[in-house]
């Protein structure tokens, strides 16, 4: 006898749903600048405040904002990414267009 708990909906007769390859990748991209290659990610927040190195204000706790790090590093990779800052979404934006 079946469950009465179980779905009779057959999954494989939905709607093909594409992948968000800006979710499956945690929003994370490359960017060009005359100062070099960056890895720039976008971040819904988190529980702690930063300075953006843009405007030198607070980047409250859980707000939307922006991390970046070089690519390249003198002292390697993992250095560039202990070496990243947390950026208000538009003092990165002004920042590229600056440039």
């Amino acid at each position: 006898m079946p469950s009465s708990r179980r779905s009779r909906r057959r999954p494989w007769g939905d709607e093909h749903v594409p992948l968000d390859l800006d979710r499956a990748t945690g929003g994370r991209r490359t960017e060009s600048a005359p100062d070099g290659d960056w890895t720039v990610q976008s971040v819904r927040g988190s529980d702690k405040s930063y300075v953006c190195p843009g405007c030198r204000q607070d980047v409250r706790p859980h707000t939307a904002h922006v991390v970046a790090w070089a690519n390249d590093s003198m002292f390697g990779a993992a250095s560039a990414l202990e070496d990243r800052r947390h950026w208000h979404s538009a003092c990165w934006a002004a920042r590229s267009r600056r440039r």
